[in-house]
């Protein structure tokens, strides 16, 4: 990550303190763990550089995402999870359900939802190894490194990713979609 991780930089509306519910949370935990132990995210002090989303409803763009400082790991809680019910990206805006504000990659995660409705999960990274990997594999980047967080960064990585499911982020990480979240991730293990 080229930059300190300062926080989200959208605002964020919370809907409600319950934490998300949904019967593929488990396996969710179970792929942050995976990217924890081998490195796919590293640690910055109060969580990990990387953020793991699935939707929660055919024909909708809501979805459950790691909450921002957060530590992947094998000990995650609900808590550890945010459910997006609505962003507005012209106003920067996102509305969710849980104790903690959704990740600093809200913005980027919704917006690949909406542009790829045959996408139901999404998996981002910054593992130096799987970056090499990737770039002697040729696969596409992202045309300028950009401030993480931000719609630029996330609109930039949504027209890469029009014909793809995997695509790197210029200087930055690399990002990983698919249908269901064992397809994201052991894409990931196929590079």
């Amino acid at each position: 990550m080229s930059e300190l991780y300062t926080g989200t930089k959208f605002k964020y509306i919370n809907k409600s303190k319950t934490f998300p519910e949904h019967k593929n949370l488990k396996l969710l935990k179970s792929w942050c763990d995976i990217f924890n132990r081998n490195k796919f995210a590293p640690p910055y002090p109060g969580g990990s550089s990387g953020n793991l989303s699935f939707r929660t409803k055919m024909n909708s763009n809501n979805f459950i995402i790691t909450a921002s400082h957060t530590s992947l790991s094998d000990a995650m809680k609900d808590s550890d999870f945010s459910e997006v019910v609505f962003c507005s990206v012209s106003k920067n805006i996102v509305h969710s359900k849980g104790i903690k504000a959704p990740s600093s990659e809200t913005l980027m995660h919704y917006l690949i939802y909406k542009s790829r409705p045959d996408v139901n999960a999404i998996f981002h990274g910054h593992s130096a190894e799987i970056m090499k990997l990737a770039k002697q594999k040729t696969f596409p980047e992202t045309k300028k490194e950009l401030e993480y967080g931000t719609v630029e960064l996330a609109e930039d990585v949504v027209n890469t990713l029009k014909n793809y499911n995997f695509v790197i982020l210029k200087n930055h990480g690399f990002v990983s979609v698919g249908k269901t979240q064992n397809e994201v991730g052991n894409q990931i293990f196929e590079l």
